[in-house]
């Protein structure tokens, strides 16, 4: 009997919440912008590569592509909003707090991230772009790079995942790229957390 009532909370309280939340994610669709050259203002292509020197429209596609994303989340926000907090205030995540934010926004991952995917492709940036500039908005924001659907993967092949809280150092001049944006940057920042 405890068998039995181990493996039904392991099943609802682990197993599900993950699958769930992975299932939003879902294989992207190849779309337009993934086969689209990328240009500068100018007219002047973009290296292809991820890499590539943040610049000004990089990080303006990324603000916009960011208020998609946080209007499709709907109330399932909040949640991700306070463990977000906890984090910045130096509370390191454990699994519990991953399940729990798993569970909550599992619904309203499937829908931001077809927002996502939306204004990825208005917006003329592709998936790896996006998530190279991500990452060097949170460094400039002195955040850490936590991404719970990485975790959430590691889990469901039943490694531990890295819930590391460590702030990257920035680049002085991608910090003053982002200094326009700081603000609102800092509001839809935790929607990095579930890898968005």
């Amino acid at each position: 009997m405890t068998l039995l009532v181990v493996g039904a909370l392991g099943y609802f309280v682990v197993y599900r919440p993950i699958q769930s939340f992975l299932a939003g994610f879902g294989a992207p669709a190849q779309t337009q912008t993934q086969t689209r050259t990328q240009t500068t203002a100018n007219g002047q292509p973009l290296p292809s590569t991820p890499q590539a020197v943040l610049t000004t429209g990089d990080v303006q596609r990324f603000v916009r592509v960011r208020r998609s994303v946080r209007t499709a989340m709907g109330s399932s926000f909040t949640g991700v909003e306070r463990v977000f907090t906890d984090i910045r205030n130096g509370q390191a995540p454990n699994v519990m707090t991953l399940l729990g934010v798993l569970r909550d926004a599992g619904g309203s991952v499937g829908q931001a991230r077809t927002a996502q995917q939306a204004a990825l492709e208005r917006e003329g940036m592709n998936a790896s772009r996006y998530v190279y500039v991500r990452g060097e908005v949170n460094k400039a924001l002195g955040l850490p790079d936590v991404n719970f659907q990485q975790a959430a993967q590691a889990i469901s092949q039943g490694k531990l995942p890295d819930l590391n809280t460590t702030v990257r150092p920035p680049d002085a001049r991608n910090t003053a790229l982002v200094s326009p944006f700081r603000s609102e940057l800092t509001v839809t920042a935790p929607l990095g957390l579930l890898g968005l």
